[in-house]
């Protein structure tokens, strides 16, 4: 397991994100609502840098011509073609067969890290 710094928690505030090149690798790390996620910047549609699409929310089921918003700052968007991933995962909204990568994140002594080269399961190591 490598911990990759990426920012001061101060310099990451609810809502923002940043783009961080690690070796071959260009990842978005983001604050949602406090909580830090990370996922490949690479739509598996067409290769788009997926992390400089909109961070967005999507409808949520509802009952006919209701239209309810939800999940507000977790779902990035790509800006070639609307495809929708949500960001504490990288699954895409309209099949979970098709995501990006997702990387855990760890908060250690006031920086945000990204973990790399762990199959470590995500939940328990996200702060």
């Amino acid at each position: 397991m490598t911990l990759f710094p990426v920012s001061a928690v101060e310099a990451l505030p609810e809502g923002s994100f940043k783009i961080v090149q690690v070796g071959k690798r260009s990842v978005g790390v983001y604050n949602v609502k406090g909580d830090y996620y990370a996922v490949l910047n690479y739509c598996p549609h067409q290769g788009a840098e997926l992390c400089k699409g909109p961070v967005c929310g999507t409808t949520l089921e509802s009952n006919v011509f209701e239209f309810i918003y939800g999940r507000d700052q977790e779902i990035v968007r790509c800006p070639w073609h609307g495809w929708e991933f949500d960001l504490k995962t990288g699954t895409s909204l309209f099949s979970e067969k098709v995501r990006t990568r997702s990387y855990p994140v760890v908060v250690e002594n006031g920086t945000v890290h990204l973990v790399i080269g762990t199959e470590t399961n995500m939940e328990e190591t996200r702060v």
